[in-house]
């Protein structure tokens, strides 16, 4: 069952085999999608429990028949619905628990900088991160990993693996910023006329560059408040070429000499990042070394 954003008044689904499309439209990463699956949530439990109850009741009435159960089983579904609509809490209850669950999976919204950018669709609103005293889970086993996660490490990993080489950087610090800056390789830098880029860390095409370039929109922060641009990136023929010249920046670049020396932990490298100015979004650090802690495998 499809569940639309705005589609928030209408039957509740009680089937408990439909969960897991409900938990997919709370993936659609909007308040109305949140709160329209939190709902339907609440109704899947009310339902369960009206039902435990009527089991628990005895069945030896001589009003008892089949036909007497369906009227009651269906009387059942019409009050979980009532009872969801007019909500008993639960559903609040979920829908904070859901937007914790969706921000830590969904790609990150922004990054962005005076050399550097990650593209965002115009009007796209940023989501606090969690900061200081966060309790970090451990990096995730391949096979628990989401498969656009899984993938993009697969298949990012060898190009990873050269540019740890050359930096001393641990590949999966870098797999991460990429998977940051890119959206797990799903929001690609491509320019207005459909130009891909091949650009995984958002690295502007400077006075500098003599490459190829693609102009996208990005979301800049100015005195933390995001403003969106238009901006040259670095356009690169491989993926392979995206890392390398990322590896070049941090070793040619003076101002990320801490970064380097400062890889030995996610957290380290993580802040080192954001003070040195690689991006202007307040809460990179905090998103890259979620990111790295919790969705990427050893």
């Amino acid at each position: 069952m499809a569940i639309s954003p705005t589609d928030t008044t209408r039957s509740l689904a009680i089937d408990a085999r439909e969960l897991s499309s409900l938990r997919e439209s709370a993936r659609q990463n909007s308040p109305e999608a949140l709160k329209a699956a939190a709902r339907q949530f609440e109704a899947v439990f009310m339902n369960m429990m009206l039902k435990s109850m009527r089991d628990a009741t005895p069945q030896d009435s001589p009003f008892d028949s089949d036909q007497s159960r369906m009227y009651t089983s269906m009387l059942d579904q019409q009050l979980s619905q009532n009872l969801a609509s007019r909500g008993v809490g639960l559903a609040d209850v979920l829908i904070r628990q859901l937007s914790g669950a969706v921000q830590a999976s969904l790609p990150p919204e922004s990054a962005g900088a005076p050399d550097m950018a990650f593209e965002l669709p115009v009007g796209a609103a940023a989501r606090p991160a969690p900061t200081g005293g966060q309790v970090l889970e451990p990096p995730r086993s391949q096979a628990s990993q989401p498969a656009h996660v899984r993938q993009f490490q697969d298949r990012m990993q060898p190009f990873a693996e050269e540019a740890s080489q050359s930096t001393g950087i641990p590949a999966r610090f870098m797999l991460g910023q990429a998977a940051l800056e890119s959206g797990w390789g799903r929001r690609e830098i491509v320019g207005a006329d459909g130009t891909r880029s091949n650009n995984l860390f958002g690295i502007k095409a400077g006075p500098g560059w003599k490459g190829k370039v693609v102009e996208a929109a990005t979301t800049e922060y100015v005195n933390g408040v995001p403003e969106t641009r238009i901006e040259k990136f670095r356009a690169y023929d491989s993926y392979a070429d995206s890392f390398r010249d990322y590896a070049r920046l941090l070793k040619s670049n003076p101002r990320y000499e801490s970064v380097i020396a400062n890889a030995r932990d996610a957290t380290g490298f993580a802040q080192g990042l954001q003070r040195a100015g690689y991006a202007t979004d307040p809460n990179y650090a905090a998103k890259l070394t979620r990111i790295i802690n919790q969705s990427l495998s050893t």
